[in-house]
């Protein structure tokens, strides 16, 4: 008798620990693994959905494309979550990197302004959902540069010697010089190319700093006159600093788009599909284009954006700012160009 009370003590206490430990988090959580760019998410929404379903994030952060898709190509990390821009997810997709999105995982899509759908680099939108999107421009200090600022020509002036920062990304300074020369930032011609390289070089005695994310840092503290930004970080210097300005230059720029996408290396699609959905609440895309202060394709969220960002053409450019701009595509087999150029502007 006592060892059959014995064994049912036991045999209770088994399944108390067993339900104590799942009703703790006993049972091991989904981990999503996020892969995207510095800066670019509020905090709060990633500790909100962990909180809401129930699935542990980590977060990851990349500086440009080029290093995303190198990483990805190497098959380094099991990422579940991307947000490239266009031409990266044009290639990706060409090379069989992207799963298919089932769109019935993700209704909060209709939230999308059609602007934002059946665009090329994902033109049956099968592949991913719009995230931000933006240009290219030069952001000035006024105390510092009285001139107008209205040309890329400005970048090679010589009475702004170590004032300038370039974006240390092979796409945007080549392609800035391409448009200053009145070419396309798409060309593969080499004679292109190489009158661009040669800018670059000639030009590269006068840059204070190829730079990333810590370009903030640099223009807000006035380390410098001039520096090619992205306008959504333009949008947060300004408010951080009112003597700085942006500008899209006259010759043109780059229109980009980033977007959120699945990688095939994603061991969790269906909750990758739910945290896709959680972006698109109204609440949660409002929240996310309020602190980056890049331009939301979400038509709901937008409409909940102060006056006084929605009407800055910083992040809403009117079409007449747009005039002469491009959207990046995918180089495939001239990238190597690209490559071999910037490599030679850097070790100059």
């Amino acid at each position: 008798m006592k060892k059959v009370l014995k064994s049912l003590l036991v045999f209770t206490l088994a399944i108390s620990m067993v339900l104590s430990l799942a009703g703790c988090g006993g049972e091991k959580k989904v981990q999503l693994k996020v892969y995207n760019w510095g800066d670019y998410i509020d905090q709060s929404v990633i500790g909100d959905f962990e909180k809401k379903y129930n699935i542990d994030v980590v977060y990851d952060e990349f500086a440009t494309n080029e290093e995303m898709y190198a990483k990805i190509k190497a098959g380094a990390d099991d990422y579940d979550i991307l947000v490239p821009s266009d031409y990266a997810i044009k290639r990706m997709i060409d090379e069989d990197m992207l799963y298919k999105l089932d769109m019935s995982n993700i209704p909060n899509y209709k939230y999308i302004d059609d602007r934002f759908k059946d665009l090329a680099y994902d033109p049956t939108n099968e592949y991913s959902v719009p995230y931000m999107w933006g240009t290219v421009g030069i952001l000035y200090n006024k105390t510092m540069v009285k001139e107008p600022v209205d040309s890329w020509k400005i970048l090679w002036d010589e009475k702004y010697s170590k004032q300038i920062l370039m974006l240390d990304s092979l796409r945007d300074s080549i392609g800035i010089t391409l448009k200053m020369m009145g070419y396309s930032l798409n060309t593969k011609d080499e004679k292109e190319l190489n009158e661009a390289k040669e800018l670059l070089i000639k030009q590269k005695p006068l840059v204070l700093a190829y730079v990333g994310d810590e370009v903030k840092d640099k223009m807000i503290g006035g380390e410098a006159a001039l520096a090619v930004v992205w306008s959504g970080d333009a949008i947060y210097m300004k408010r951080e600093n009112p003597d700085l300005e942006y500008v899209i230059p006259k010759e043109g720029s780059n229109i980009w788009f980033d977007a959120v996408v699945i990688p095939k290396s994603s061991q969790h699609k269906k909750e990758a599909e739910l945290f896709i959905n959680y972006l698109c609440e109204t609440e949660v895309a409002f929240k996310n284009a309020d602190f980056i202060g890049y331009a939301t394709p979400h038509v709901e969220a937008k409409k909940m954006l102060p006056v006084d960002l929605t009407s800055d053409k910083s992040a809403y450019p009117e079409d007449g700012d747009l005039k002469n701009s491009e959207v990046f595509e995918d180089l495939a087999g001239s990238l190597p160009k690209y490559d071999r150029i910037w490599t030679e502007v850097k070790s100059k």
